[in-house]
């Protein structure tokens, strides 16, 4: 283990990153979720946080432009943990099974839509220094691992990218206006990967925005908006997590209508069974 220190303090910050995600892709130090020690990236405890029903999901108020959205679960507890160390921590090993809960909240907002029409994955693409400091986009990442597994459950998948993501400040610390008012400024469309995806919807694909968490709706709104703007309209949203925000009184019919919704979807493991 000093030997490891000692390389990670030679390679600097983002060597450092580089190293300990292959170390964690090789060996796992501990559950990225709870911290038990085994040698497993993630324990079978915390795996079950990714593998219960989808929920349909929608901030409340939803900003104008926001598709129907689908989560794996709320931003809390495992979920969270397993996100924030695959996002922010370097811990590479769990896009498996991040990726393959996303597949599943994707399966679950195209049940009942034709097989035969191609579904779209569509990442919210990250800024250029996301990428860098995270060694990569992990929402891309995330994006093929869940195509793969659509297209082992039958389902005709592809990845496309037809947006990019102009600097902007952290919106960790913004409000829910500040948040909105930068979203809307945030994409830009590639004109060349948008005529690809263009070609797609004159066959009918289904379009979905998937990203990690949905808070205040305000990117997925941004990313939907701008898509429609140029000819793509988005069927729905899928997010591995929600934030769970604090709604007024009025707004409390909007939850229960969620959670009706949430009750009679399938788990994953149910969605993807006799499929793959």
């Amino acid at each position: 283990m000093a030997s490891v220190r000692g390389a990670l303090g030679v390679l600097g910050a983002a060597g450092g990153r580089a190293l300990a995600a292959l170390i964690d892709l090789v060996l796992p130090r501990e559950c990225a979720g709870c911290d038990a020690a085994g040698g497993l990236a993630i324990c079978d405890g915390c795996a079950r946080a990714l593998a219960g029903p989808p929920a349909a999901t929608r901030p409340t108020p939803a900003p104008e432009g926001l598709p129907p959205c689908f989560s794996a679960g709320g931003y809390e507890g495992a979920l969270r943990a397993l996100i924030l160390a695959y996002k922010e921590r370097g811990r590479r090993g769990l896009a498996a099974p991040l990726g393959d809960a996303l597949a599943g909240v994707v399966a679950a907002g195209a049940t009942g839509r034709a097989a035969s029409h191609p579904l779209v994955l569509l990442p919210v693409p990250a800024t250029a220094a996301a990428v860098r400091a995270r060694q990569g986009d992990h929402m891309l990442c995330l994006a093929d691992r869940a195509c793969r597994r659509l297209r082992r459950a039958g389902w005709p998948t592809v990845v496309a990218a037809p947006l990019c993501a102009l600097p902007r400040a952290d919106s960790v610390q913004m409000n829910r206006r500040a948040r909105g008012l930068a979203a809307q400024a945030a994409f830009a469309v590639r004109p060349g990967r948008l005529r690809k995806v263009l070609a797609a919807a004159e066959v009918g694909a289904t379009f979905v925005v998937v990203d990690d968490v949905v808070t205040t709706g305000s990117t997925l709104a941004a990313v939907a908006t701008r898509l429609a703007a140029n000819g793509i309209q988005v069927s729905f949203a899928a997010t591995l997590a929600a934030t769970r925000l604090r709604s007024p009184p009025a707004e409390v019919a909007v939850r229960q209508q969620n959670q009706r919704q949430t009750d009679d979807m399938p788990s994953i493991a149910q969605i993807f069974s006799g499929r793959s």
